[in-house]
């Protein structure tokens, strides 16, 4: 009896410490929502620690002037600076072990983040009588801060960052082939609108704060379709968990040793879930079609300069054009105009590659193929735990 409980408690370690790879796995590839019990408390707030210690060190900064003059002041940022980073990497490491936080220490670290930007401002007062930050702007930085630590450790935005960017080098490797099948059918749908007279006048008045709301808004309607799209794909994919789909998913991950026998059943996601694949979907799409706006931009911007000459951009805008004032001797409304169909050019393939057969094929399917994946272990990776 002896030898089968203790070989069951051996078996249930193994899985639980199996379970907690796989969790660090979900964590490195931008998916950490997959971990069953993910919350704020438990996961999230730990991870937040080193970035909320830096931020509030940092914060010290503030008072560098103040009392220091010299060398002195460049002593003190150092130390600060130094102080920071230490601390970043000392809780870094500390955090990767998940330590429980109970509810006192949860409180004890909000409200001594809280208070940073309150202490910082009155330590000024008192060395000096004109303090040289505001109150308010520093409380709001802090805040919003907080908002975006808290949103990259959520949705895994720092792992995800990274993945962009070796998949950003790796098209740009690829950008011959990229660029030669997605191209001509965007400047076959934008090239004579280039040439058109009247937005050439429109983007001699259009200030380049509204032409960045346009492509945020071509940005967003790119999100929104990989949402429409996502929708229909995750349905589809959560029944595919047949045993040679699981073993070939789960090849490379700590699950990598599992043999499967019987398809798993299909498990629902959550609302997180669904909205940490969706940013998963959606900043492989926007990086993706980044590259492709970048060639379009460059392309129109040459196109300009050989067709486009000063006599002819002066005769469709009705007035001398607007010169760009980091680019000498270029009219502002050219590189307006190239930066427009750049945008519009990226959402059109973005969108067409998730609906045209040959294009999802060789753009879309990627990164569908790597949502897959990501359900697969998830199936796999419950499984163990409901072993242990």
């Amino acid at each position: 009896m002896a030898p089968a409980f203790w070989g069951m408690i051996s078996s249930m370690t193994a899985a639980r410490l199996l379970a907690r790879r796989t969790e660090r796995w979900f964590v490195q590839q931008g998916t950490p929502t997959m971990i069953e019990g993910y919350g704020f408390f438990t996961h999230v707030l730990p991870r937040m620690l080193p970035a909320l210690a830096t931020i509030a060190i940092a914060g010290l900064v503030w008072l560098v002037p103040l009392g220091a003059a010299g060398y002195g002041r460049w002593v003190l940022l150092a130390v600060i600076l130094a102080s920071a980073l230490t601390s970043w990497v000392l809780l870094s490491s500390f955090v990767r072990r998940l330590p429980v936080i109970t509810r006192n220490r949860t409180i004890a670290i909000l409200v001594g983040y809280a208070a940073v930007p309150v202490i910082v401002p009155v330590l000024q007062d008192t060395i000096d009588d004109t303090p040289d930050s505001d109150p308010v702007q520093l409380v709001v930085f802090f805040a919003a801060t907080f908002v975006a630590a808290w949103l990259a450790v959520t949705y895994g935005l720092v792992a995800l960052l990274k993945g962009a960017v070796r998949h950003t080098v790796h098209d740009l490797r690829n950008s011959v082939h990229l660029l030669g099948r997605a191209l001509p059918p965007l400047l076959f749908v934008t090239l004579f609108l280039f040439f058109t007279g009247e937005l050439w006048q429109a983007m001699n008045q259009l200030p380049w704060q509204r032409v960045s709301l346009v492509v945020a808004l071509f940005a967003a309607i790119t999100v929104l379709a990989a949402a429409a799209r996502l929708k229909d794909e995750i349905g589809r994919v959560e029944q595919d968990l047949r045993p040679e789909v699981l073993e070939e998913a789960c090849a490379g991950t700590p699950l990598g040793d599992e043999e499967f026998d019987a398809p798993l059943r299909p498990r629902k996601l959550t609302r997180r879930q669904s909205r940490n694949l969706l940013v998963v979907l959606a900043t492989r799409q926007l990086v993706q079609a980044a590259v492709v706006g970048l060639a379009l931009f460059a392309f129109f911007v040459a196109l300009g300069l050989i067709v486009v000459t000063p006599a002819v951009a002066e005769q469709w805008i009705g007035a001398p054009p607007e010169p760009a004032g980091w680019v000498p001797g270029v009219p502002a409304a050219m590189l307006r105009n190239a930066t427009l169909f750049a945008a519009f050019g990226s959402m059109y393939f973005a969108v067409v590659s998730m609906s045209d057969a040959e294009q999802r094929r060789q753009f879309f399917a990627p990164v569908i193929e790597r949502i897959e994946r990501t359900l697969a272990v998830r199936a796999v990776y419950l499984a163990v735990r409901e072993r242990s």
